[in-house]
This record gives C-alpha cells, sequence and structure tokens, in this order.
C-alpha cells in the first residue's frame, strides 16, 4: 500500500477514536445534564464514526491495482466515499432537526451548568483535529479525507452553537429552557451546508472535471521542455483516486520513424511523471507537426 494512502488511512483511524470517545462523552452528558443539543451533538459524532470508516474503506479499495474487472483502476472509491461522507452529514442533520423541534414543543428542565465545560472540551479538540485532518487531505489531494475534516469542523461548529444555547437558557432562567434546542436545529442548518459544500468536489471527481489550470500548466510545460515535442494539444486531465491521468497529443518531426516516435513519446511521459509526481499514468498520442 502506498505511504500517501497509509497517511490517509492514519488520520481516519484517529479521528474514529476520537469520535467514538466524544460521542459517548456528550451523550452521557446530555443525559444527565438535561440538554438535548449535547445528545443532538453526540448523534453527530456518530456520524463522524461512520464517515470515517467510510474514508477508511474509501482509500483502502482507491489503493488497489488494476485488474480485468477494474482495467483503470478502483481510484473512484475515494470520491465515492467523500460523497458517501456529505450524504451521511445530510441525513444526521435531517434527524438532528426533527428531534429538536419536537424538544423545543415539549416543555424540559434547564441544563446543567457542566454541560458547558463538556462543550468546551469538544470544540478544542475537535477543531484540532480538524486542522489536521485537512493538513493531511491537502498534502494527499484526498477529497475524501478532506470531507472526514470538515465532519470534524461542522462537530465543533455544533458544539458551539450548543454552548451559546445553553449558555442563553441558563442565563434567561425559566422560560429559556428550549434554547439549547433553537441552537441544535441552528447547528442543523450548519451541517446541511458542509455537507453540500463537501458533496461539490466529490461529484466533480465523479465526473472527471478538469484540476484547473495550475495542474495543466505544469504538465504542459513539462512536455514542452521535451527535446524534440514541437508542440501539443488536446491536454486532458482527470482525478482518479489520489493522483491523475493524463492525455495528451504531441507534435512532432513529421519525418520521424515510428520508432523514434515511440521514443520521443516515452520520454514526455518520464518528464511529466517526474515533474509533476501526482500524475500516476500518461496516454500520449503523436501526431505530425504541421507549420
Amino acid at each position: 500500500m502506498p505511504a500517501r494512502v497509509r497517511q490517509g488511512i492514519r488520520s481516519a483511524q484517529l479521528g474514529l477514536l476520537v469520535n467514538t470517545l466524544l460521542a459517548v462523552v456528550k451523550l452521557v452528558a446530555g443525559i444527565l445534564g438535561n440538554a438535548y443539543v449535547l445528545i443532538a451533538d453526540a448523534v453527530e459524532s456518530s456520524a463522524d464514526i461512520f464517515s470515517s470508516l467510510v474514508v477508511w474503506s474509501g482509500l483502502r479499495i482507491a489503493s488497489r491495482e488494476a485488474d480485468e474487472e477494474y482495467p483503470f483502476g478502483y481510484g473512484k472509491a475515494e470520491p465515492l466515499a467523500a460523497a458517501v461522507v456529505a450524504v451521511m452529514l445530510l441525513g444526521a442533520a435531517a434527524g438532528i432537526a426533527v428531534q429538536a423541534v419536537r424538544e423545543i414543543r415539549t416543555p424540559h428542565h434547564t441544563p446543567a451548568p457542566f454541560t458547558l465545560v463538556v462543550l468546551v472540551l469538544v470544540v478544542t479538540v475537535k477543531e484540532g483535529l480538524f486542522r489536521w485532518v485537512r493538513g493531511v487531505g491537502s498534502e494527499l489531494g484526498s477529497t475524501a479525507v478532506k470531507a472526514d475534516a470538515w465532519h470534524h469542523r461542522s462537530d465543533a461548529i455544533t458544539s458551539i452553537a450548543a454552548f451559546i444555547g445553553i449558555s442563553v437558557a441558563l442565563a434567561g432562567g425559566p422560560g429559556w429552557e428550549s434554547a439549547d434546542d433553537w441552537a441544535a436545529l441552528f447547528a442543523a442548518g450548519i451541517i446541511v451546508f458542509n455537507a453540500i459544500r463537501l458533496m461539490r468536489p466529490a461529484i466533480d471527481d465523479i465526473m472527471d472535471r478538469s484540476p484547473g489550470s495550475q495542474l495543466e500548466e505544469r504538465i504542459t510545460a513539462a512536455a514542452l521542455n521535451t527535446p524534440e515535442v514541437r508542440a501539443i494539444e488536446k491536454l486532458r486531465i482527470r482525478k482518479v483516486g489520489l493522483n491523475y491521468q493524463v492525455d495528451l497529443h504531441v507534435q512532432a518531426e513529421p519525418g520521424m520513424s515510428l520508432h523514434e516516435a515511440h521514443l520521443l513519446s516515452g520520454r514526455v511521459k518520464g518528464a511529466i511523471r517526474s515533474a509533476v509526481p501526482e500524475v500516476d499514468g500518461v496516454l500520449i498520442h503523436m501526431e505530425p507537426h504541421e507549420v
């Protein structure tokens, strides 16, 4: 298994462990402290547990070598995992919103003050985890790992909303008991926003959207700097897992023999993969250069 994949899996494993511990802490604190928003937060953390499992599985599948059944490899499992995480976020948000509305319509006790301490701890841990996992995702160029990072950030945001709601309920006294439920409802909206934000890049990768001009410029420069290359055209790039596949038309002198053209295409491939290590495969189409 490539080192980059192992790094992504380690981030998912750490998230799995942290989310499991925090889910238990928030659930117990929410029940004992009469704070539904904490229980809702525990539900969101439970979704985080499954999202980390999904990312872990997606990266493992995406790292498999191509075979006869999947000749182009298993790389699409990585953005599919990100899409599944986004859908899970939407599901968690819907469940939190429905239950929050029920709690608002049902009178209940004011949350206990100690729940604020629990929330401060949760926000600190989750924000730190978000920053670390996001860094790993950016380094790897992994849509799934980035999605997992934003799952941690959404958990931190819901905890901040919970802190505000419980604080309002405690400060307001009788009549303000449902403030934490309104906070849970607001947090559900934030989760929906993050889910949509995560879904877009996952769909882009699945639909083979162009990765952008910066990568194109690096590949173009590497190809044009190869001796005997006169011009290039029809550069196509698509992301597959953590890497990229390149399809490129290279123009050379018309009098070049087939053998020489074959050797030149090999040099172009080597130049591109050397200059842009994240490129995994290059398909070169040789054409005569016409002025």
